[in-house]
């Protein structure tokens, strides 16, 4: 493992690009104020600053988009506990999770798990229960989440005042839906909205991926490819 220093020692760190993105966001971002054992969270991640992820992890407790439809996660903030490395324990089997969403999804880069395009950048949409690959890695994916097209990407998973919702919705939850969104009978305007951990949403849908037998990744072309704006 890299020590601190190693991964600190940058002589052009991504934070003033990372920095410049949010600035230009075309929709509401909240930055979070980086934990005081950011540090231990850097070397746990081992990535160094030079990467818009490392900067992430070390300048940041995480980052709030959208109203805080989207989490990328950081180095942890009481408003969003799940530090990038913590997530990742026991959970980073060939894939690596760096955000998810307030309906259930989650974005994770490819260690393996999901094809060969190492690094390359997936979704788990909660309405498929598959993982769909994106265009480019955690650099692109980040720029998207600030300027890209939101709505058509979440199409069929919004609903009229879903804003409100969200803004009072715990980072560390997400909206569950009875029947499920995966099913013919479940919808975002048909099902029961309710609220649970991140952690068991991911539980639960891991849980019927492996029952239904779904595939480890979805290549056909969706709705959901990330277009910048």
């Amino acid at each position: 493992m890299r020590k601190l220093h190693e991964l600190l020692d940058a002589k052009d760190p991504a934070w003033p690009i990372v920095a410049k993105w949010v600035a230009e966001a075309t929709r509401h971002v909240e930055v979070l104020s980086p934990s005081s054992t950011r540090d231990d969270a850097l070397v746990q991640t081992q990535v160094t600053i030079r990467s818009p992820m490392g900067a992430v992890v070390h300048e940041t407790g995480g980052i709030l988009i959208d109203h805080g439809w989207l989490r990328f996660l950081g180095s942890g903030h009481p408003r969003l506990e799940r530090t990038l490395s913590s997530w990742n324990s026991e959970r980073s089997n060939g894939i690596y999770l760096v955000a998810d969403d307030a309906v259930g999804g989650f974005f994770a880069i490819n260690g393996g798990a999901l094809g060969k395009d190492i690094k390359n950048v997936y979704y788990f949409a909660p309405d498929t229960l598959g993982w769909t690959p994106l265009s480019g890695g955690y650099s692109e994916l980040l720029q998207w989440a600030l300027t890209g097209d939101l709505t058509r990407f979440y199409e069929g998973l919004r609903w009229p005042g879903w804003q409100k919702e969200v803004r009072s919705l715990a980072a560390d939850r997400c909206f569950f839906f009875a029947p499920p969104l995966w099913t013919k009978e479940g919808s975002v305007s048909a099902s029961h909205r309710g609220e649970v951990p991140v952690a068991e949403a991911w539980g639960v849908q891991m849980e019927f991926v492996a029952q239904l037998g779904q595939p480890t990744a979805r290549t056909q072309e969706t709705v959901r490819t990330p277009k910048a704006q």
